[in-house]
This record gives C-alpha cells, structure tokens and sequence, in this order.
C-alpha cells in the first residue's frame, strides 16, 4: 500500500486578523503548519521595516509556523509604471522573503486600463524578465498568480508569460476562482498546457453567474478536478487558503476567522475525497 499524498495547509495570515498571534492561533487550528504572508499588524509586507520583519519571524518561529509565501503586490501595478518601481518593490519582497525563511514571492503581471492586452505584451514582457532577473540572482521564486485586469488573467496569456520570459525563477500560483472570475472553466481550460509550470495552489472558488466567493468546492471553479490532478501529478506543495469570503479588492481581501475556518473544512472535505493529508 502507498503512503497517503501529504500536501502542506498555509493561508493568508491577514485574512483571518491583522496581528499575526491570531492569524497563526487560527491557522493551526484548523491544521495549518505554515502561512502565507502578505500584511502583518495592518502593515504591507513589502512595507515591513527590518525590526518588524524580525519580531514577525520570532513570532512564528515560537509558534512553529514555517512561511510557504511572500504575498507581494507586486505587478498590481499599471504597465505604464517604470520598469524600476516593480525592481525596487520586489526588492523589499525579497528582502522579507529572506528575513521570513522562504524562497517564494506571489506577484501579478500589470493593469492596462483601457487598452487591449496585445497593445502592452511587450513592456509586460520586459517588466516580467526584469524581475525574473532579479529574482534568479537573489535565488526565489515568483510565483505569477492568474488575476482578472491583469495581462495573465486567462490561460492563454498565462502560457504565453511563462513561456516567453522562460526563466526557472518565474513559475505559477494557480488560483481556480480567479479564473471563473474572467470566464474561464479552469481545469477544462486551462489545466493541461499550464500543469508543467504550477508550483502553488492557492485556494478558493467562485460561482461563474455573479462572480461571488464561495468556499472550495461550492462554485464553478473545478476544484475536485483540479485537486485531484494535483495528487495524480504527485503534487507535493502547498495549499494556500484565500478564501476572501467577507470582503476582497484589487489589493486582497478579508474572511475573518469563522468564515475562514468554513474555508478551511470545505477544502478538508474535498482532500479527503481524494485521499490527500493536509498538514
């Protein structure tokens, strides 16, 4: 007999709470050994100054929390910013990357109001390998999250992104709502030519009629196929709960900690339908 699939639960701290002791008390909970960080004590990770980002790394060092992400801005931008603003912020990311204990930093791939995506693929592009480049030398990983008004929002782009900057440093974070959220059936879709390059799960689902989010499994986002893609694939990351159930924008989103404990059950009962531990 083999051993049971084992992926790693995380979830974004600043959904549950601003201070990051009730954004760990939460997570382990609900069986959660690592977190995603993308604010603490109402503070941007990017905006963590040094002495915060050591207080924050003792906390859950004493607390026995790893960090599975940098939960970065990074790329939520307009493309019409200057290659070194996002160089400079990713910078900071790195910095907290480093300071917190991981090597993967989540960023997104530029707004462009009003104009059509094949108008901007080229400055994206040298934007894209600009920190692409910084990040090989700092030796992390971003991980490109699939975000409606961004350039990588459908899987087409998505691909034609991580193939043409083509560096080992850019990777994906797959996020199946956000993808309901832009028209997409994303496992139907989009599954197949982008498997090769997901390295992180983030989790959450959307019902296609309205756009709302909804707890894994309870929209249209193909969860129980993607999931089960994952295990077949002998994924073995992690799970990054998002569930933005009370409240989400352009910058992120808020549950609290009940609507992110029903987040957290409702992605259990789905792995355990497919024989995956989560830890």
């Amino acid at each position: 007999m083999t051993d049971q699939p084992t992926w790693e639960l995380s979830g974004f701290g600043d959904e549950i709470d601003a201070d990051p002791v009730v954004q760990v008390a939460v997570l382990q909970a609900l069986g959660a050994s690592a977190i995603e960080v993308r604010s603490a004590w109402g503070v941007n990770v990017v905006d963590l100054d040094e002495d915060q980002l050591a207080g924050l790394h003792r906390l859950l060092e004493e607390r026995g929390q790893t960090v599975s992400a940098i939960a970065s801005p990074i790329g939520k931008v307009s493309v019409d910013e200057p290659v070194e603003h996002e160089v400079g912020r990713l910078g900071r990311a790195i910095a907290a990357a480093h300071a917190l204990g991981t090597t993967n930093i989540r960023i997104f791939s530029f707004y462009f109001e009003g104009r059509q995506p094949e108008d901007v693929r080229d400055d994206v592009l040298v934007r894209m390998r600009a920190l692409a480049d910084l990040a090989e030398r700092e030796g992390v990983t971003l991980l490109h999250e699939n975000e409606k008004d961004i350039y990588g929002d459908v899987p087409a782009r998505v691909l034609d992104l991580v193939e043409s900057v083509g560096s080992p440093a850019l990777r994906l974070a797959w996020d199946n709502a956000n993808y309901v959220q832009c028209g997409v059936k994303p496992f139907t879709d989009g599954w197949a030519q982008l498997a090769p390059y997901v390295d992180y799960l983030q989790v959450k689902d959307a019902l296609a009629a309205d756009s709302s989010v909804v707890p894994a499994g309870e929209g249209d986002g193909e969860l129980l196929q993607t999931l089960t893609a994952l295990r077949d694939a002998g994924y073995s990351g992690y799970a990054s709960l998002e569930p933005h159930l009370s409240d989400f924008n352009s910058l992120g989103g808020f549950s609290g900690p009940a609507a992110f404990g029903r987040a957290g059950r409702a992605l259990r009962t789905l792995t355990d339908q497919i024989g995956v531990t989560l830890r």
